[in-house]
């Protein structure tokens, strides 16, 4: 392969593209909500904005877009350079930690809340050790056993997951969520009654449960540091005890 055919392949797999896509900036923002699409467990293919995983974010990303103020919270996305995981490569991981970098350089020390679905779910809850992380939240996650939970120790976690979900298992999804718990985490699972892994059975409900569980966890304007509970706001419940 030629230099020039080498650049080309890199070019098209994002090597070298930015992994933030800023969706809205703020000139002074006091919280940023990032958000991570599904893809697939193995694929070196380039991830496009057109694929499905992608375009399932986009109800989610206006939602929030409309019920945030304009002026001062950050809405952005990742984008990842392929569609897959890829085992230990764990490409959506790199590109979650890479976009994490771009944004805190963006807006510093901002605090900083991920939604993700899917294998984006996976990233986000792996990514949550960035120190600006403050509040994850799961749709559908991906969640094999044994994923590590101690970076969520004093992290605001909701997991949101439909009992008809044929991709993606809810029940290792609440299981993580205990031992999120367990490990200090602040964890709840909500499990989302006749929902499937699109979300697009009772679309109303996953998009007003995760909206109010991101308002819950954005820090008020008055405050800087701190996030309140998603309890009452989401009808999650704790799962310690489960």
């Amino acid at each position: 392969m030629t230099l020039h055919e080498q650049a080309s392949t890199d070019e098209s797999a994002g090597v070298h593209a930015p992994a933030l896509a800023v969706r809205r900036l703020p000139r002074s923002p006091r919280a940023a909500v990032l958000f991570l699409h599904g893809g697939r467990s193995d694929s070196r293919a380039p991830s496009r904005p057109w694929h499905l995983a992608a375009v399932r974010m986009k109800p989610f990303v206006r939602a929030v877009a409309r019920a945030t103020p304009d002026d001062d919270v950050l809405l952005a996305e990742v984008r990842y350079r392929v569609r897959g995981w890829n085992g230990g490569d764990a490409d959506a991981l790199r590109d979650a930690r890479r976009a994490l970098e771009e944004l805190q350089r963006l807006a510093p020390d901002v605090p900083v809340v991920l939604v993700g679905h899917s294998m984006g779910g996976r990233a986000a809850l792996r990514a949550a050790g960035a120190p600006q992380v403050h509040g994850v939240l799961a749709l559908a996650p991906w969640c094999p056993e044994g994923e590590p939970v101690a970076q969520l120790r004093e992290k605001e976690v909701v997991v949101l997951h439909g009992d008809r979900d044929r991709v993606t298992d809810p029940r290792l999804s609440k299981a993580f969520a205990h031992r999120a718990r367990a490990a200090g985490a602040r964890a709840a699972f909500v499990d989302m009654v006749g929902g499937d892994h699109a979300m697009l059975r009772h679309a109303g409900d996953w998009h007003r449960t995760a909206v109010s569980t991101v308002l819950q966890m954005v820090p008020p304007a008055a405050e800087t540091t701190g996030v309140t509970g998603t309890t009452g706001a989401t009808g999650a419940t704790g799962v310690s005890g489960h």
